[in-house]
């Protein structure tokens, strides 16, 4: 253990000097700084992100170029080093290394992120959303918040996430648990109407926060879910974090009634132009009582955000990733600890923010000794849930398995309000999934990560860990 810290410390120190390197003249320095890490990352874990960068670098109207320039011109240089550290050398490089020998050795998933509500209380009560029954109930403490962190670094992991409820309902606390961990990054989703100029100054002074504000699409598709005036706090917010050139992104969760706002290149532009680093996109799932199925989008509207994500790849300097849609670049589902796990505000640790059963509690359980629980097993047993990596969901694309997979581990659902029966919350997404079934195979066909004769297995794909 002792030899494994010093090797880690001296790998950290020797990437810090890099970035410190890269800092001086990034147009001339990317390109040794690629070659130099080549040569060291034994495991070949960055190939896939050194080839984008070599590939975008000398095109100076690449949209990717663009997007890595803007990192030296938009973005705090004490910021921009601190996220270095954090989530390329600790989350990404170190830590996941950490993590990969822990799964061997444990023989169970080992998280590369850990997603925690600090609370459940919101100020707002967007349509469809299961916080809005919370209330004011459940939050955990700040020393509940802490040893979560102290143990997700014992397991490797430096990228902590926050969502709710409105995470910034806690924000001081957020700030001083971002002073106590300078090691790990921290992101929350986030309404972004708590955003002002105090806590803009908190952020440039711990460097290792960064928001993803959720957005709707413009004003009034915004204000029609979230309330009127939401749009207007949410754009006040984004004029305070590009101004003092701190790092923001965009969460958005397209529905049958805004996919086109938001798959647009008006919206688009419009985020970009605003400041947004990275979008990251959600499809609207009918979980809680008080969900809207009608808000489910339709096979032809998923297709439809499918195909329009890949093509702002190509063209806009704005990272994306589609949680349900990318499941070809993961290998299909990433919750259960494969790649991370969420933690409500009542403790209960779930294998997926989006569906709520629970057999563990971290006032009773370690971390590790959830993952290795009958139902986060059960993930790590079955993951990916269909050879189509374009239908990876446990419960929107393949609901059979939340169900299986919740009986066989005697899990509980973790709705406070109003327990929600696992064949209930499967039947809603059923008739979606059938659908989709028939699009996703099409689509799976064309897809450059098909192969008929090298379909991933669950052993081959399952301990896959995304950084």
């Amino acid at each position: 253990m002792f030899f494994n810290q010093l090797y880690e410390k001296a790998q950290s120190i020797a990437l810090k000097q890099v970035i410190s390197y890269l800092d001086k003249d990034p147009d001339k320095n990317i390109p040794k700084i690629l070659r130099w890490l080549e040569k060291r990352d034994k495991e070949h874990s960055l190939d896939n992100q050194i080839r984008t960068i070599r590939n975008t670098l000398n095109d100076k109207d690449n949209n990717w170029n663009k997007l890595y320039k803007s990192l030296w011109t938009d973005i705090d240089a004490g910021v921009r080093k601190k996220l270095f550290e954090t989530f390329i050398i600790n989350a990404s490089l170190i830590g996941a290394k950490r993590q990969r020998k822990l799964q061997k050795k444990e023989k169970c998933n080992i998280p590369w992120a850990i997603l925690m509500d600090p609370t459940s209380a919101c100020n707002l009560h967007c349509i469809g959303c299961w916080a809005a029954d919370y209330g004011n109930k459940l939050s955990m403490t700040f020393e509940q918040l802490d040893d979560i962190i102290r143990q997700g670094k014992e397991l490797g992991i430096y990228m902590y996430i926050y969502s709710g409820g409105e995470p910034l309902v806690r924000k001081k606390d957020i700030i001083a648990m971002c002073e106590k961990h300078q090691d790990c990054a921290f992101l929350a989703f986030t309404n972004a109407t708590l955003i002002d100029e105090q806590f803009a100054d908190d952020m440039l002074r711990v460097k290792n926060f960064v928001p993803a504000i959720s957005v709707e699409g413009f004003a009034e598709a915004t204000d029609s879910r979230r309330g009127k005036g939401t749009y207007d706090a949410i754009c006040k917010a984004m004029e305070i974090l590009k101004r003092k050139k701190l790092p923001f992104g965009i969460s958005c969760c397209y529905t049958s009634q805004n996919y086109k706002d938001i798959g647009s290149d008006a919206f688009f532009d419009d985020m970009i132009a605003k400041g947004a680093k990275f979008a990251w996109f959600f499809t609207y799932i009918p979980v809680g009582k008080d969900a809207v199925p009608s808000l489910m989008v339709t096979d032809e509207q998923r297709e439809y955000m499918y195909h329009k994500i890949r093509e702002f790849r190509n063209t806009k300097p704005l990272f994306t990733l589609d949680f349900w849609n990318d499941g070809e670049y993961v290998g299909g589902c990433i919750a259960g600890g494969r790649s991370y796990l969420h933690i409500n505000a009542n403790g209960d640790m779930e294998p997926c923010a989006f569906i709520h059963y629970s057999d563990s509690n971290i006032k009773d359980k370690t971390i590790l000794e959830a993952l290795k629980s009958p139902l986060f097993m059960q993930y790590y047993m079955n993951q990916p849930f269909n050879e189509n990596m374009l239908r990876p969901c446990p419960l929107l694309d393949n609901p059979e398995m939340i169900v299986k997979m919740v009986e066989a581990s005697g899990a509980k659902s973790t709705d406070m309000q109003s327990p929600e029966d696992v064949h209930e919350l499967s039947q809603k997404c059923v008739p979606a999934a059938e659908k989709w079934a028939v699009t996703a195979d099409k689509l799976w066909k064309c897809s450059p990560h098909y192969c008929s004769k090298c379909k991933p297995t669950a052993k081959t794909e399952s301990k896959q860990t995304v950084a």
